[in-house]
């Protein structure tokens, strides 16, 4: 009987693994392997001259040290500037209304029509969004028109510095804060209620609730939020490029890294593009480790 049920574990083991061999196919051909060849790239000088090919010529970590001695610290700022801007008023909102939504003793009227207003910009394509904001807040668009109409100075939005930084980190929270908001409120939801009631029988306040149960017990959660949304700003490319029309105006304060690589790609430069998608790989891996260790490492103490 043991060796019946033995070899009935080993064939459902078998199986498991059958099951999983798609998804491993799947990963390795357009994954792993791109990712190899993008390292094995990112040594080589190979770039295009005119109509003819320079390279493959191996040049060791020389595409790094140009990456490097480059622009790359002036378009990590950029990036991450923009991305603070739309997501501590997304962090902030979504949990605002994560709360209100999860909360069954205020029972706002007309939830679901909130609920599913707030998800709709997530749908609309960033590229829409930002052809949209562009006629929105051009010099000629009619934000500008109303402006002057009400007797105030057009402001020329997308020739200034902080204007298309604040364009671009509008638009983020637009398109985002809604499933941040379906996501922290998952989270609360999935609180036990007892926890909330034992509270409110013991006479806490709101404002104590939330800090000593909700928070907490949302951690998890808000890491994951956090994480993602960190690794989406660092990959930010489509509405700054849409919105400057891929220059990063004025004077690239707004040209962010993968818009950077974009360049690289779009002059066939395949090795530098390859060694700025390691840096960045590396980048996005180290940040996202120091984010989970440092929240992780509270809740030891």
């Amino acid at each position: 009987m043991a060796a019946v049920k033995k070899s009935k574990v080993v064939s459902y083991t078998k199986w498991g693994y059958i099951f999983l061999m798609p998804f491993f196919l799947v990963y390795t051909v357009f994954n792993l392997v791109p990712l190899i060849n993008t390292v094995y790239r990112s040594f080589f000088e190979m770039y295009m001259d005119g109509f003819s090919q320079v390279g493959p010529n191996f040049v060791g970590i020389q595409n790094y040290l140009t990456i490097f001695s480059g622009d790359l610290p002036r378009y990590f700022l950029n990036t991450m500037i923009m991305w603070v801007i739309g997501f501590v008023p997304q962090i902030l909102i979504s949990l605002l209304l994560g709360v209100w939504f999860a909360d069954t003793q205020i029972r706002l009227k007309g939830e679901q029509f909130f609920k599913t207003v707030i998800y709709l910009p997530n749908l609309i394509m960033a590229a829409t969004f930002s052809m949209l904001f562009y006629s929105l807040f051009s010099t000629a668009g009619p934000v500008n028109g109303l402006i002057a109409g009400l007797g105030g100075t057009p402001i020329k939005f997308l020739e200034t510095v902080w204007g298309v930084r604040g364009l671009v980190g509008l638009m983020n929270f637009l398109m985002w804060f809604g499933n941040t908001t379906i996501m922290l409120m998952a989270g609360i939801m999935g609180i036990d209620t007892s926890l909330f009631e034992a509270a409110n029988v013991d006479g806490a306040t709101s404002g104590q609730i939330f800090t000593k149960i909700t928070m907490p017990l949302l951690k998890p959660i808000f890491i994951y939020v956090f994480i993602t949304s960190m690794i989406g700003g660092l990959q930010m490319f489509d509405v700054p490029q849409i919105l400057t029309n891929g220059f990063g105006n004025p004077n690239r304060t707004s040209m962010t890294m993968i818009m950077w690589l974009n360049n690289f790609l779009y002059s066939k430069d395949y090795g530098r593009s390859g060694a700025l998608s390691v840096v960045l790989f590396v980048i996005t891996g180290i940040l996202s480790y120091i984010v989970f260790r440092i929240n992780t490492k509270s809740d030891e103490y």
